[in-house]
């Protein structure tokens, strides 16, 4: 299938072919018949797309700090190849659309198949959108109408909070698009409107529709003419949705407001605020989000979970279902708006020179003649697998994936026939990147190819147990990227897989194949007398609301990144832990901390702490390690520079901030070329670890040490 995407790299806007989205839980897939291009929003992707570094950056000054403050911690090389890695992931364009339900996913019984419905899907032949993102099309609607459903929410939104009543005298600042429909929606609230705009097509349009229309240009003074219009009142309220960098906006906006008048942004504006022109009048200014109450809440968007409407009566999706009523009845009419419609394959002429553009509404129109040739899987470049051995394909296309999985593999010249994703986008650009044969939005397809004999699992956390067990039943080796699973129950399904099938089972803990860990493990010898261990990890600040601290999709940071530095403290001493307590920081601790002090007991006595913090600085080192055996000590600095004392010859070790990535991976494919089972590191020791993490969040909801079995 064909979707529009904007390269954030080199500025080109781009049709790209890419396989047909998996629809999943909670979600509808949807067939595109039409969708509305936002010029202004859009336009603001396109143009910054096109922006050289330099313009980019200071368009983003608070990035700047944050990559400034990461070149201090992981150095210019690896910062810089991050900021590549984010700027190669090219941004989907569009948020109005408009087809039909195709295939409905679990749990959704709002919809069924063949439903006509308006969503914030892409420009793209097929989307798959989340069930409260998605409404029903009144018969009496057509598709070009419907396609503005979402616009219209976004002005809707900005006028429930403004709460106007019948008879008040609101100002629209702005008449684009979404200014357009607001001014029509007060209109049909009861309200005396007022319009400004520099563009004489669009003001002579909203005084068609029966707005009081002013272009300033002509001279006209917005604040006198505000209060002559309303015998030296001034405005009740004052609806923003011009995008403009000027903070004249906001003082012209405060001025023209009666006494305790408010203020509502919907669009961007400059926003540096005269406490003065606020002061006076005890004006009330509110920032409007989008299409209204859910917006931004996983809980609602990715999981469905509705906010009741005796507490919450508009939501986005009632917002969406509000708009097309309106379009219904004929009090937004939204016809008059549409300047052009184009065919896909010509979405050049709407995206061409889009900077210099007077349209207000552009459709983009769907050929579905050939829906029935569309495919989950594309192939990107035609390779020949046969006779070889370690063929790879991978299931997940995140940041993880493009930036650390991927780069290591190129170098090590590895065969990579698939990489997976759900939407089918990320995986086909890394596919284009990283010269692999097929993208894929069906994992299936990978299971079931003889050719390949190894599956990287790097999807979230809570699909790695299911996908390495639908992996081994395939008799296939496996990659996990940690952790392996997230509760008991998961690894002892894995386990007993495992000891079904004569394949590999490999987990992501790379620090053990750091060039600085052999070279400790070197030091320390084949000794088994006990050791102790201290490893810091400065996390870092990541908010609540990321999914990593969801325990059912993330599992915590502790079982999905703590587990590091258990499986290298383990491969340090070699061998397995027995009992573990962890104690967080807080007087009311809960299981997805990320400050805590976890304590290891080992079976030959060594002892381990591993302190893993989320609020320390940025400018302190990430992991540091110390090992302290037989009158000698080791410290490991971030995996730059290790320091001994205490040993025979050379003191002072230097490293390029290797983790061990490239190397685990080295001996991963060598171990498939070969045809060897028995895993780049011992199954036994990476359940125990998995167990370890498990026990390490009982010994923090019961208050002890916990044994591991």
């Amino acid at each position: 299938m064909k979707q529009i995407i904007q390269d954030l790299k080199d500025g080109n806007t781009i049709l790209e072919e890419v396989p047909v989205p998996r629809v999943k839980s909670g979600f509808v897939l949807i067939r595109t018949t039409k969708s509305l291009v936002s010029l202004g929003t859009e336009k603001m992707l396109v143009e910054f797309g096109k922006a050289n570094f330099i313009q980019k950056a200071r368009q983003q000054p608070d990035k700047v700090k944050m990559v400034l403050d990461k070149v201090k911690t992981d150095g210019f090389k690896p910062t810089i190849e991050a900021v590549f890695n984010k700027l190669n992931q090219p941004l989907p364009l569009g948020y109005c659309n408009v087809g039909i339900v195709e295939k409905i996913g679990k749990g959704v019984t709002e919809f069924k198949v063949g439903d006509r419905v308006a969503s914030n899907g892409n420009h793209a032949e097929y989307v798959v959108v989340p069930k409260n993102l998605v409404a029903k099309i009144p018969n009496e609607v057509s598709d070009e109408e419907a396609t503005f459903t979402v616009i219209g929410s976004i002005g809707l939104q900005g006028i429930r909070l403004l709460k106007p009543t019948f008879g008040e005298t609101i100002v629209v600042v702005g008449l684009g698009l979404i200014g357009l429909v607001t001014a029509e929606l007060l209109l049909a609230n009861g309200c005396n409107v007022i319009g400004f705009d520099y563009d004489p097509v669009k003001v002579q349009l909203a005084k068609e529709k029966g707005v009081l229309a002013v272009n300033p240009s002509d001279g006209t003074d917005q604040v006198k003419f505000v209060q002559e219009y309303t015998d030296g009142i001034g405005a009740d309220g004052v609806i923003i949705t011009a995008s403009n960098k000027s903070n004249d906006i906001i003082s012209q906006s405060a001025k023209m407001s009666r006494k305790r008048g408010r203020i509502v942004l919907v669009g961007v504006i400059g926003l540096d605020i005269s406490r003065a022109d606020f002061y006076e009048k005890e004006l009330s200014f509110q920032v409007s989000c989008s299409y209204g109450p859910g917006r931004y809440d996983e809980s609602y968007e990715q999981k469905g979970v509705d906010y009741p409407i005796g507490y919450v009566r508009w939501t986005e999706n009632r917002n969406f279902e509000a708009v097309l009523n309106a379009i219904k009845r004929g009090s937004l009419d939204v016809k008059s708006l549409i300047t052009e419609s184009y065919e896909l394959s010509d979405y050049q002429k709407i995206y061409g020179d889009m900077g210099n553009s007077k349209a207000i509404a552009s459709i983009i129109n769907y050929d579905n003649s050939n829906s029935e040739k569309v495919s989950d899987n594309v192939i990107v470049k035609n390779k020949n697998f046969k006779g070889t051995k370690g063929i790879i394909g991978i299931i997940g296309a995140g940041n993880f994936t493009s930036s650390t999985i991927l780069p290591k593999l190129k170098r090590l010249n590895a065969n990579i026939k698939y990489i997976a994703s759900s939407a089918g986008l990320s995986s086909t650009i890394l596919a284009k990147r990283f010269s692999i044969a097929n993208s894929t939005t069906n994992y299936k397809n990978i299971l079931e190819d003889a050719d390949v004999d190894l599956v990287m699992v790097t999807t979230q956390h809570n699909m790695h147990a299911s996908m390495a067990l639908e992996v081994l039943k395939a008799d296939k080796s496996v990659f996990v990227e940690k952790p392996l699973a997230l509760n008991k129950f998961e690894l002892e399904e894995i386990i007993k897989e495992y000891r079904k099938r004569n394949v590999s089972v490999s987990v992501g803990f790379n620090r053990r194949f750091a060039p600085l860990a052999k070279k400790m493990k070197s030091l320390i010898g084949d000794n088994t007398n006990p050791i102790n261990l201290i490893a810091t990890m400065n996390a870092g600040f990541i908010p609540q609301d990321v999914w990593v601290h969801d325990m059912e999709i993330g599992g915590g940071r502790i079982i999905g990144e703590a587990c590091h530095f258990i499986d290298l403290c383990s491969y340090l001493t070699g061998s397995k832990v027995i009992s573990i307590c962890m104690n967080a920081m807080g007087k009311i601790t809960q299981e997805n901390t990320d400050n805590a002090s976890i304590l290891l007991k080992y079976d030959n006595g060594s002892n381990a702490v591993i302190n893993y913090f989320s609020n320390g600085s940025k400018s302190y080192s990430k992991e540091r390690l110390e090992v302290y055996s037989q009158e000698r000590t080791m410290v490991m600095d971030n995996w730059r520079k290790l320091k001994t004392y205490g040993f025979k010859g050379k003191s002072n070790f230097k490293s390029k901030q290797d983790k061990g990535h490239l190397h685990q991976f080295k001996e991963l494919i060598e171990q498939q070329k070969s045809g060897g089972v028995d895993g780049i590191i011992p199954f036994d020791s990476i359940v125990n670890t998995t167990k370890a993490s498990f026990a390490a969040i009982e010994s923090l909801k019961e208050g002890k040490w916990i044994e591991i079995e």
